[in-house]
C-alpha cells in the first residue's frame, strides 16, 4: 500500500485552485491528440467529441459513485465501422450503431452485478481479444498511408511527396518525443507534440489554410448529430458496430485492473466492474445522442496518475469540464480542422501500428502458447477474416463484416475448440503486468 506521503492527492481531495486548473489541464492535454483523431479519421466533428468525452466522463464518475478516477475519451476500435456505417446512412447511423454498442454495455454491467464478471473473461480471453486488437490496427494500416501519402486519400493516383514528407516529419517527431523525453509533463504527450511539430513543418510548405480559423467564431454552437432525426434501422449496422463491443469490453477490463494496481485499490470489486461497465455504456450513449464516437477510458490518462500520484477524480472532473468549454470554441475546433490530412496520417502509422502490437504484447503477457493448435487456429482465423475484410452477406438489409465477422468466429471457435481452460491465457495477468 502507497504511504500517505506518496500520495499527492488522494481519490477524494481537492486541489487549490491554482493546482486544480494546472492538473486538470495536464489531463486535457494527455488525451486531446487521440481524441480529436478518431473525429478527424471518420468524418466527425472534433469539437462534438471533445465535448461528449467531457459529458461522458462526468456520467462515468456519477455512476462509478466518484470511485474511479478515469477519463474517457474516442475509441479507437469504432474506426473502421463508424466509416462503413456512415457509407450506408450517414452519421446518423454510425450514432444509431454507437448508441446500440452502449446498450450491450449497460445489457453486461446488469448480467455482471447479478452473476458476477469470471463469465465474461472466459468468453474473452488473450487468444480472442489479442487478435481482434491486432485486427483493429493492422486493418487501419492502409487508411493511414494513404492519408500520409496522397493528396487526396481517397485517389491512388494522386501521390504528393510533399504530402508524404509532411508525414514523415510528424512520425519522426512523435517516435522522438515517446523515445527520449522520458520523465515530466512532456513525456505524457508526445503525439501531441508531434503533431504541433507537423503542422508547424506544414505551414512552411504551404500545406496549411488559415481561412476557416481567421473566419471561425469565437463561441460557437458545433454540428450536433443523432441517430432519431430520421435514420432507418439498419440489421447491417448493429452487424458492423455491436460486436466491437466485445473488444471495447475487454479494454475496459484491463483498464480498470491496471488503475486498481496505480491507485492501490480494488476498483472491479469497489465500486465494482458491473458500475465501471456501465459508466462507459452510458458515456458511449451520450456520445451516440449528439453526434460524438463511442467512448472508452483512456490509458493515457492513467499513466498522469500514475506519475504524478494524483488520483482526485475533482482533477478529473475538471479536465472534463475543460473539454467541454473548447468544443464551445469556435477558434479552436476550426484550429484542429485546419491540421492537413498528411500530418494526422504520420501520427496514426504509430498509433494504428501501437495498437496492433498492444494486441500482440497482450498474448505474449498471458502466455498464450501458439504452438497448441487451438490457440493456433483461433488466432489465425480472426486474423486472415478481419484484416482480409471477410464478409458474411444474407441480404440487402444484413452483412456482417470484417472485425465483426471475426470477433464472433473467434469466440465460437474458443467456445467450441476442446482445451479451452488449460491454455486460454489469464487476462488478470495484463492488468497485474502493465501496472
Amino acid at each position: 500500500m502507497k504511504s500517505r506521503k506518496d500520495i499527492v492527492l488522494d481519490i477524494h481531495e481537492k486541489p487549490s485552485a491554482i493546482n486544480w486548473f494546472s492538473l486538470s489541464f495536464q489531463h486535457l492535454f494527455a488525451m486531446f491528440g487521440a481524441t480529436v483523431l478518431v473525429p478527424f479519421l471518420t468524418g466527425l466533428s472534433p469539437a462534438v467529441a471533445l465535448i461528449s468525452s467531457g459529458l461522458g466522463t462526468l456520467a462515468f464518475l456519477l455512476i462509478t459513485r466518484g470511485q474511479v478516477p478515469a477519463y474517457l475519451g474516442s475509441s479507437f476500435a469504432f474506426i473502421a465501422p463508424i466509416i462503413s456505417a456512415q457509407a450506408l446512412g450517414g452519421p446518423e447511423a454510425a450514432m444509431l450503431g454507437s448508441f446500440l454498442s452502449g446498450i450491450v454495455y449497460a445489457i453486461v454491467a446488469l448480467i455482471i452485478k447479478g452473476v458476477g464478471h469470471k463469465w465474461l473473461m472466459r468468453l474473452l480471453p488473450p487468444v480472442v481479444v489479442g487478435p481482434i486488437i491486432i485486427v483493429i490496427g493492422l486493418g487501419l494500416a492502409g487508411t493511414a498511408v494513404n492519408m500520409a501519402m496522397l493528396e487526396n486519400p481517397g485517389d491512388s493516383t494522386t501521390y504528393s511527396l510533399l504530402h508524404f514528407s509532411a508525414a514523415l516529419v510528424t512520425l519522426l517527431l512523435v517516435i522522438g518525443f515517446s523515445v527520449f523525453l522520458k520523465k515530466g509533463f512532456l513525456s505524457l504527450i508526445p503525439v501531441l507534440l508531434g503533431i504541433v511539430g507537423g503542422y508547424i513543418y506544414s505551414i512552411f510548405v504551404g500545406l496549411v489554410n488559415f481561412n476557416l480559423v481567421l473566419d471561425a467564431k469565437w463561441f460557437q454552437i458545433p454540428e450536433f448529430v443523432t441517430f432519431y432525426t430520421g435514420v432507418d434501422f439498419s440489421w447491417t449496422i448493429v452487424a458492423l458496430m455491436v460486436p466491437v463491443a466485445i473488444v471495447t469490453l475487454s479494454e475496459h477490463i484491463g483498464h480498470q485492473m491496471v488503475l486498481s494496481k496505480v491507485v492501490e485499490r480494488d476498483l472491479i470489486q469497489k465500486p465494482g466492474l458491473h458500475r465501471s461497465i456501465m459508466g462507459d455504456g452510458v458515456a458511449t450513449i451520450i456520445a451516440s445522442l449528439i453526434g460524438g464516437p463511442p467512448n472508452t477510458t483512456y490509458g493515457e490518462n492513467i499513466g498522469v496518475l500514475a506519475i504524478t500520484k494524483v488520483y482526485s477524480v475533482f482533477v478529473i472532473a475538471g479536465a472534463a469540464i475543460f473539454a467541454i468549454a473548447f468544443g464551445f470554441i469556435g477558434k479552436i475546433s476550426a484550429l484542429i480542422s485546419s491540421i492537413p490530412t498528411p500530418v494526422m496520417g504520420g501520427v496514426s502509422i504509430l498509433l494504428f501500428g501501437i495498437i496492433a502490437s498492444s494486441g500482440l504484447r497482450m498474448m505474449i503477457d498471458s502466455k498464450v502458447n501458439l504452438a497448441i493448435n487451438r490457440n493456433l487456429i483461433v488466432s489465425s482465423v480472426i486474423l486472415v477474416i478481419g484484416i482480409g475484410g471477410a464478409m458474411l452477406k444474407f441480404s440487402n438489409s444484413f452483412e456482417l463484416h470484417g472485425m465483426a465477422l471475426a470477433a464472433i468466429l473467434g469466440i465460437i471457435l474458443n467456445v467450441i475448440l476442446p482445451g479451452r481452460e488449460e491454455v486460454a491465457g489469464d487476462m488478470y495477468n495484463i492488468g497485474k503486468k502493465s501496472a
